[in-house]
């Protein structure tokens, strides 16, 4: 599970390194409220300066986004850690982070000393993973380590771009403490295995639940989500919270829960109120039957002892999301219970940060668990199965290396205007920041490839014949497409799968003879918007993956291509987040992992289709996991030289 280089790994004596922390603490009139990730950033501090490394320390702080705020400096962080570390902590003072008062002190560092810069988030392009503010970063440092899980599942310049232009990054002990007890108790938890989830809204744990439901042997539902829960198997809840929409969701979860045999438990008895106050008027009532203009606060007496029992008898247990409004005292007996029996369980316990955490730290029981994660947002992709970049990026196969941006014309142009563009196109696009493809109508394949003839264009096909030759009328075959210089061909596209029926099947066929006459295939999946919209991308995914993948020994899988294109954002002009399609490449990636092992899976082209156009080309490109793009009506126009060149 655990693959990463750590700063035990890394010699930095004398060496310059950027180290990401996570400094993101509440401050008041320039006073610290809560230290608890400062002092978390201690061991990894320590041992890299008193390893002798030159040590520059980086972090955000709020949401500025991209203004220079007073209040949100870092400045009381440097005051605080060099009363912490009993050592001076010099503040570099540049609203733009990597000012001059920055480089004069690094240029003038000696082994052993410490520089905290400026909040990263002062600068607006730290968020869109810029390319130059990366440059700059890295510009400062020869070596990379971060230790801020809480922003790992973010993929910005001071945690994902910067270790594009560094030649060593590594994690610290806090990165490498949150990955281990995650992942070991999500992939390798001892038996039986409770999973619990609390919080507000069904709707922000849909990957979470889908995902543990593969892996817990109990699955509690608490808080304010539980109440959708209770009105799909017909309850009354009153004016307690519920999300209509994902009322069908919960049902399905209920399905799938007795299909593998995962006890999913949800509240038997609710702490109703008559409004939402600490001191509103409350009672207990069957979770099933709460009244109208009532609503639900807390577990009631008999959930708490249900839940408590199945906690206990647990050799691993997972909790994120409080039971009920903790907030109020009177309506935090439900969450207490749980963190009383999570004290008494002989195993492994683990708080998936966020309010959680923070209720367990207010209640005294943060020092009796097995581990508190730092990241609420990280920790939750986390447990959804994701691979965050910021984890990703320091990976030891992270990737440096020429992008791949491919054209799909579709049905357009006619061998005349296809050469005419072509013209026009092919020496605005060599300047080596990737390697281009036109993948052409099979009409426009000969005039093509003689006008691109002396560039660095290569010709791509749209589809091909699973065949040798044969009766198909209206196909072609890969040795024709060969004969006239395709070196890449697009299968398992969408529409032909939508329109043409192609299926898993006839894809890996394809794919097949593809290989055997030295043709790249680009082999395309995605989900439809109904499947996203259920939590199903990664599995739709992932799934189609590894259809493709049937029967291919790694010699030929490292040959293929693949291209993340969601359904939905196809010639809709919409298009998935720079994190949406991280995250599903990330994913492809890992079915490559575990089929073949992380040397293989490094060799592997993975590319983001849908709506890519000049504008944001750039930020998707800069993705740890996004090898370039498969594009489509932009690369009918001029526009298409803004994407290779992004």
């Amino acid at each position: 599970m655990f693959n990463k280089k750590t700063v035990d790994d890394i010699d930095v004596r004398g060496k310059r390194v950027l180290l990401r922390c996570d400094f993101n603490v509440p401050i008041s009139d320039g006073i610290i409220k809560d230290e608890n990730r400062i002092i978390a950033s201690i061991p990894t501090i320590e041992k890299l300066y008193k390893s002798g490394a030159k040590l520059i320390l980086c972090s955000h702080m709020g949401k500025p986004k991209g203004e220079i705020k007073p209040e949100l400096s870092l400045a009381p962080v440097a005051k605080r850690l060099s009363k912490v570390l009993g050592k001076e902590v010099l503040f570099a003072k540049d609203d733009c982070v990597v000012g001059e008062n920055a480089k004069k002190a690094v240029a003038e560092m000696k082994e052993g000393e410490i520089i905290l810069l400026e909040n990263t988030r002062f600068r607006k392009e730290e968020t869109k993973n810029d390319e130059n503010f990366s440059k700059e970063l890295a510009s400062l440092a020869d070596i990379y380590v971060n230790d801020a899980f809480g922003s790992a599942h973010r993929a910005h310049c001071s945690t994902v771009g910067v270790t594009q232009f560094v030649e060593e990054s590594a994690v610290g002990y806090l990165m490498e403490k949150e990955i281990r007890f995650l992942g070991n108790a999500v992939e390798n938890a001892e038996r039986p295995f409770t999973a619990i989830l609390g919080g507000a809204k069904v709707s922000d744990k849909i990957n979470v639940i889908n995902n543990l439901l593969e892996k817990v042997d109990t699955l509690i539902i608490g808080g304010g989500m539980a109440y959708t829960f209770i009105a799909a198997k017909g309850g009354e809840i009153g004016n307690s919270l519920l999300e209509e929409d994902k009322i069908d969701y919960a049902k399905e979860m209920f399905e799938k829960a007795e299909k593998k045999g995962v006890k999913l438990l949800i509240p038997v008895d609710t702490v109703a109120a008559a409004d939402f106050s600490n001191d509103a008027e409350s009672k207990v009532v069957d979770s099933m039957s709460i009244p109208d203009d009532w609503e639900g606060l807390d577990i009631g007496p008999k959930t708490r002892e249900l839940f408590a029992e199945e906690i206990v008898k647990s050799k691993t247990v997972i909790w994120n999301g409080p039971m009920g409004v903790f907030e109020f005292e009177n309506f935090a007996h439900g969450t207490k219970a749980i963190a009383e029996a999570m004290v008494k369980v002989d195993g492994v316990t683990v708080i998936g940060g966020g309010d959680s955490a923070a209720a367990v730290n207010v209640l005294g029981y943060g020092g009796k668990m097995s581990h508190i994660s730092t990241g609420g947002g990280a920790s939750l992709e986390f447990l959804e199965g994701k691979i965050l970049p910021g984890v990703a990026a320091v990976d030891k196969g992270f990737r440096r290396r020429v992008k791949l941006v491919a054209g799909n014309w579709k049905m357009n142009k006619t061998p005349k205007e296809a050469v005419e563009f072509v013209n026009s196109m092919k020496y605005k696009v060599n300047n080596g920041k990737s390697k281009t493809v036109f993948c052409v109508p099979a009409i426009d394949l000969v005039p093509v490839a003689e006008a691109i003839e002396g560039s660095k264009i290569c010709l791509g096909a749209q589809n091909m014949h699973f065949e040798d030759n044969g009766s198909y009328t209206g196909e072609t075959s890969a040795a024709m497409l060969k004969e006239v210089g395709v070196k890449y061909v697009i299968i398992g596209h969408s529409e032909r799968r939508e329109y043409f029926g192609e299926t898993d099947y006839t894809v890996n066929k394809k794919i097949k003879q593809a290989v055997k006459n030295d043709i790249i295939p680009i082999v395309c999946c995605g989900e439809t918007l109904a499947q996203r919209e259920a939590g199903e991308t990664i599995s739709v995914v992932t799934t189609q993956v590894k259809a493709a993948l049937e029967d291919l020994v790694e010699e030929t899988a490292i040959k293929l291509v693949f291209a993340y294109e969601p359904i939905w954002a196809i010639g809709t002009g919409k298009t998935a987040t720079a994190e949406q399609a991280e995250e599903v490449c990330a994913a492809i990636r890992q079915v490559i992992v575990e089929k073949y092992g992380h040397d293989a899976a490094e060799e592997v082209y993975i590319l983001y289709g849908g709506s890519v156009n000049g504008a944001n080309a750039g930020e998707i490109f800069n993705m740890p996991n996004i090898d370039g793009g498969l594009v489509g009506a932009v690369s009918l126009t001029d526009e298409f030289e803004k994407v290779v060149n992004y």
